[in-house]
């Protein structure tokens, strides 16, 4: 499968989400790299180097919003994807995240996993 190449980070730090997601993209032939809490999370980011990133908001250690500010000050890492993986679907988060750079929202309870892992895809090239 010749996605193995593309790397996703998914940082989310439930156990059954993460455990869900990586299901479905080891399914998919994706190379997923996981990180339980924001600042693993980040430096992950920064050695992988990876394809595009899921990142959850509410998060031990360093929140997702944190996580992308950092992220997108980094010359390394602020051309990467990241998409806001989170439950607070409120309008001002949404635009918080878009305005730090996000380059779209997902709001858990609404997609499963196959269609979390196929909206990451989409970001890939």
């Amino acid at each position: 499968m010749e996605n193995n190449s593309h790397k996703i980070l998914l940082v989310e730090d439930d156990p059954t989400l993460l455990e869900m997601y990586s299901i479905k993209a080891k399914e998919d032939g994706l190379n997923l790299i996981e990180a339980e809490d924001g600042l693993t999370g980040l430096e992950l980011a920064q050695q992988e180097l990876p394809d595009v990133i899921l990142l959850d908001i509410m998060m031990p250690k360093m929140d997702g919003f944190a996580v992308l500010t950092e992220l997108k000050k980094d010359e390394k890492t602020k051309n990467i994807p990241v998409v806001m993986l989170t439950n607070l679907g409120q309008k001002a988060d949404v635009e918080k995240g878009k305005k730090l750079g996000a380059v779209d929202y997902v709001v858990k309870a609404s997609m499963t996993p196959t269609q979390v892992i196929e909206k990451a895809k989409s970001y890939l090239k």
